[in-house]
Formats: C-alpha cells, sequence, structure tokens
C-alpha cells in the first residue's frame, strides 16, 4: 500500500506491506472557491458583524496591515492585495505592511517577494516584528494570567489595524488564526514566552480545537483585544493550500464563525489508539524548520 504525505514541497511516498492493517486518517477534503480574488474582495465588501471594510478607513489613516510570516501557508499574495485593493481611496505611504513574526528570525527580502510579491515588496512600507528589541515594543499592561503584554509600537500607533492569517487546528492555542497575528505575531519576546510557557501549555483545554477556557486562547484574545483590532480576515484552506472559504469582519465573530467550520471539517474523531503513527507536519511551509515538527508529534500522539 503506498500512501502519500504532505512533505515539504513535492510530498512523499510511503510504502506500506499490504499485509498490514492501514488505517488512513486525514481531513475531509473541501474544493477551493471558483476565484480565490473574488471571494475575499465579496468578504471584505459584505463581512461578519462590521461594515465593509472600505468604510471603516479614511484616507487620512494611518493603516497596519499584519501578515503571516514564511512559516505559515496563508496566501500573502492573495490575500494582502485584496486588502489593499479594498482601500484603494488610501494613499500607499499611509499603508504599513506588518510581518508577525513572532520570535522567528526575519524573512529575506526574497521570501518577501515570494510571499508578497514584487509589486507590494516595493511598493509598501514592511515592518518586520522583532520580539527582541524593547525598544521598538509599548507596554500595555499585565494580563489575567500575570503576563505583560507587549506588542510593536509601530503597529498599535495605527490608527487601523487589520489582521489577516488563515485558521487551522493549533495544538495548544486550539487553532492558528485570529489573535494569533498580535500574539504571538506583533508581541515582544516576554510576552510569547509567558503565553507560552510549561503551565499555560500544561492546562488541560490547551489542546487542538478547544478555544473556550483554553488559558493560552484567552491570553491571545485579551492581548488582541489591547491593541483593539479594526478587522479580520482569515481563510480556510484544503490540503492544496487553496482557499476554501473567507473569514472577514468582526474579530470575534469572524473568528469564532472560522472556527467551527475548521473544526467541521479538518478535525476527524478516531475510534481507537495505534500501535504505529506515521505523520508529517502538513507539508511546506509548516515543516520548514525543525522547531515546528512538534505540531505533527502532537498530532500523532
Amino acid at each position: 500500500m503506498k500512501i502519500e504525505l504532505a512533505y515539504g514541497k513535492t510530498g512523499l511516498i510511503v510504502d506500506l506491506p499490504d499485509e498490514l492493517d492501514v488505517t488512513v486518517v486525514a481531513p475531509r477534503y473541501v474544493p477551493a472557491v471558483a476565484d480565490e480574488r473574488s471571494a475575499l474582495l465579496e468578504a471584505l465588501a459584505d463581512p461578519i458583524d462590521s461594515p465593509p471594510l472600505r468604510d471603516l478607513v479614511k484616507p487620512t489613516d494611518r493603516v497596519g496591515i499584519v501578515f503571516s510570516d514564511i512559516t505559515r501557508p496563508t496566501p500573502n499574495h492573495l490575500v494582502v492585495p485584496a486588502v489593499i485593493h479594498a482601500l484603494d481611496h488610501v494613499p500607499a505611504h499611509h499603508i504599513t505592511l506588518f510581518n508577525a513574526l513572532g520570535t522567528h528570525r526575519a524573512n529575506t527580502e526574497e521570501e518577501l517577494r515570494s510571499m508578497l510579491g514584487d509589486d507590494i515588496v516595493e511598493r509598501y512600507h514592511i515592518v518586520q516584528n522583532n520580539a527582541f528589541d524593547s525598544s521598538t515594543q509599548v507596554y500595555l499592561g499585565v494580563s489575567k494570567y500575570n503576563h505583560e503584554i507587549w506588542v510593536n509600537r509601530e503597529f498599535y500607533e495605527c490608527d487601523v489595524k487589520i489582521l489577516t492569517g488563515f485558521i487551522e487546528p493549533h495544538f495548544f492555542a486550539g487553532f492558528s488564526g485570529g489573535g494569533k497575528a498580535v500574539l504571538p505575531g506583533m508581541a515582544g519576546q516576554r510576552t510569547v514566552f509567558g503565553n507560552h510557557d510549561a503551565t499555560m501549555i500544561a492546562h488541560p483545554n490547551a489542546t487542538w480545537g478547544v478555544v473556550e477556557h483554553n488559558p493560552i486562547q484567552e491570553e491571545i484574545r485579551e492581548a488582541a483585544g489591547k491593541v483593539n483590532p479594526t478587522f479580520l480576515i482569515n481563510v480556510a484552506l484544503n490540503r492544496e493550500k487553496r482557499i476554501v472559504r473567507v473569514f472577514a469582519g468582526n474579530l470575534d465573530s469572524a473568528y469564532t464563525m472560522g472556527c467551527r467550520f475548521v473544526k467541521e471539517h479538518a478535525m476527524v474523531a478516531v475510534k481507537q489508539s495505534f500501535d504505529i503513527v506515521i505523520t508529517s507536519n502538513s507539508g511546506y511551509p509548516l515543516d520548514l524548520n525543525l522547531y515546528q515538527s512538534v505540531k505533527g508529534m502532537s498530532a500523532a500522539a
């Protein structure tokens, strides 16, 4: 029996003896929307519990758009231009793009161009969050879990803050996307390390698909609330990393709807444990470095 795993950019074929009792566990396949760009623009014009994005932004506003870094498969090359298209009444020099690195390394210019496209990189100011430079951060108080909240100052001072990302099950935050663009994305190292500390991760609700009473997700939402985001646009992707749904609008409402959709379509109940599990980290760019491999191990466990 041959089974293909998402692995790197090309995939990996696993050849197993036919006499083995093999169970294949995979998310339910959802086809991509017919036109990804149109789906994004429609979601921005008819959002969830929010006026259209265009109506929320004045030409004089300083706009910050947060995008995912190279370790995430978010289709930034589609999402960011769609957001900018909805803001065509705002001068380019009033718009800053923020790379939500968290504590990851800065992305190279080549990586930024591959993620965003040459035109975006050449036309717009891009700030890569440096979690380790406290001079670039602003202190927003202490969370209910007694962790200091530090975020990128330039982002915090924007009049309009737009969060982008994609939603998938996450092994301790419940789901990716939503406020994770702020924490860990735009946060300082003290805030990230506090949110990701052993006590928080050890909580029984800090696991796949759980957002309610999950301390990590609760602190993420608290940190995101402190920066007062204007608008969220998140996408759900299929195994080809194509957009299957767009969730845009109010942070809480759009994210809740997105998590509900992803839980229904991407999570599979398993009725038994297995002696051997063969899995991957869902392919490039999610397996870009060794650190990310813990997600595949957690899923297997």
